[in-house]
């Protein structure tokens, strides 16, 4: 069921206009640190925990804009709510390259997805040092705050200051450089480890092979299982799944160009290529190789592009794995600008289910949601297992392309449909599914999303009853939240953070 209202006097063609969308990719070149104190309803005071986001603060480097924003500094924004208070903090991830553009004023490195220093292609030739951003994402594990960005190793940040500490190789597991994916899962009683939490995650070494290498650390932090594996093919992968016994990655078929690249006419993103007639691979790896389930399957389905992931599950010899799936991959073109991009010429993510079968090596997929749908969570207890609601970012209308404005709870049972709304001029970043203290039922918890407000400039944490998003009076824009925290200012679009129940802020 849709939850939300819009009086028709702020009905548009569209729901949203591309001018507000574009205010959200501002840079936020400052640093705060505060109590909350413009909200509108109260904070729940039973949600006690600290929310971390992180993203591209700076879309520019002093007036030099960057190509793309996954090529700007990560910047982590820290959400403490304790006592029905909530406090604000930012700072930027002083990585090495963070440190020498801001001394020098302009732009040093090159980055991935289309970024170059200025000078043009004589600047750029066999130029092949990668600028680690720390903009993807940040989780607290191991009592460890750490920034990560799939390039390359973590950084490590003190949770109380925001400080950034210095690189992580979680006591030589890693060498430098070596890579520590951005989309860690974890398990939430792992059996290898008497049913302990384990945070299970991945590199990738491309090449015309890729070595995949998987991690698994138990809630000290320490490393305790480390595997490789080589699989034919070039991989371009930023997410996975697990089950209990096994990691599933989706090989995008793509190809890559290095020699426009390397003769410094292109960035390395502007150089992959998708490949309609190829199949999508489906590599599937015991976690704990023994007995009969020791060997890597390759299955195969057909072509699409697939960002993220939302869960899967294992029924017998079976495996069922939901995702965000593309017609094709969004490709990145020299000389274009990301806030000029036309919604309209775009397909959109939508949500998939495919089943494949370990036996016969086959797969099926069905579709689940056609609306333009990205960032899922889920209640953390269920990673792995199964589990009957999804929480999504999600478009307003419900077909085409669009920027997420709404957030979307799909009952996979019933088939029910819940949406919020922060349309016309609200824009939505992920959201993170916290569960309520000693809940009984899966949907028991709260959704917590950073909000744009383009009528402002500002950007709001939200607060939804997970159970319930049309809970509270209608509201213009949508159903009233549970609370609404308005911040000083705009926090640029991010990518994606974690919640702790450790509270992280001043006296």
């Amino acid at each position: 069921m849709q939850s939300f209202q819009v009086p028709e006097t702020a009905i548009l063609e569209k729901s949203y206009t591309r001018e507000d969308w574009q205010g959200g990719y501002e840079s936020l070149s400052q640093e705060f640190d505060y109590w909350i104190d413009d909200i509108e309803g109260e904070i729940p005071q039973e949600l006690q925990g600290t929310l971390f986001r992180n993203g591209p603060g700076l879309l520019d480097v002093n007036g030099q804009r960057i190509h793309h924003p996954f090529d700007g500094d990560g910047m982590i924004s820290r959400i403490t709510f304790v006592n029905g208070r909530a406090h604000f903090c930012n700072k930027f991830v002083r990585t090495e390259g963070y440190l020498a553009e801001q001394k020098a004023g302009k732009i040093l490195y090159r980055g991935v997805f289309g970024t170059q220093k200025p000078g043009g292609w004589l600047a750029n030739i066999f130029d092949f040092k990668i600028k680690n951003i720390a903009n993807t994402n940040v989780i607290y594990w191991g009592d460890k705050l750490l920034a990560l960005w799939e390039a390359c190793e973590p950084h490590l940040i003190d949770a109380y200051t925001l400080e950034t500490l210095g690189k992580e190789y979680f006591n030589g597991i890693l060498s430098e450089g070596e890579a520590f994916s951005a989309h860690p899962r974890i398990d939430p009683n792992c059996i290898q480890d008497n049913d302990a939490p384990c945070l299970v995650n991945f590199s990738i070494k491309p090449g015309l092979s890729t070595t995949i290498t998987i991690f698994e650390l138990d809630p000290t932090g320490k490393v305790l299982r480390k595997q490789a594996h080589s699989v034919p093919g070039f991989c371009f992968i930023h997410d996975f799944v697990i089950t209990p016994e096994h990691c599933i990655f989706f090989q995008n078929p793509v190809v890559f160009n290095p020699i426009p690249f390397a003769l410094g006419l292109r960035a390395a993103g502007e150089c992959i290529k998708f490949q309609p007639n190829q199949p999508t691979r489906i590599i599937v790896i015991p976690r704990f190789p023994k007995g009969e389930n020791t060997g890597v399957k390759i299955l195969e389905t057909q072509a699409g592009f697939v960002f993220h992931h939302v869960n899967a599950f294992a029924l017998g010899h079976e495996i069922y794995v939901d995702s965000i799936c593309y017609d094709a991959l969004p490709e990145v073109e020299p000389e274009s600008d990301f806030r000029q991009v036309d919604f309209d010429a775009g397909s959109p993510g939508q949500l998939w289910r495919f089943r494949l079968n370990l036996q016969d090596e086959t797969v099926e997929r069905n579709l689940i949601e056609s609306r333009c749908c990205e960032f899922p969570t889920i209640h953390p207890d269920h990673v792995g297992r199964t589990y009957k609601y999804i929480y999504i970012g999600a478009g307003h209308a419900e077909t085409g392309n669009a920027p997420l404005q709404a957030l979307l709870k799909i009952d996979l049972e019933s088939g029910e449909r819940q949406l919020w709304s922060a349309a016309p001029r609200g824009f939505m970043g992920e959201p993170i599914f916290v569960p309520r203290p000693d809940a009984q039922t899966e949907d028991n918890g709260w959704l917590l999303a950073l909000v744009y407000d383009a009528a402002h400039h500002r950007s709001d944490v939200v607060i939804l009853d997970a159970r319930d998003l049309a809970k509270g009076a209608i509201a213009f824009g949508g159903a009233k939240p549970i609370a609404r925290l308005h911040l000083k200012h705009h926090i640029p679009y991010g990518l994606h953070g974690n919640f702790t129940s450790k509270i992280f802020a001043p006296n």
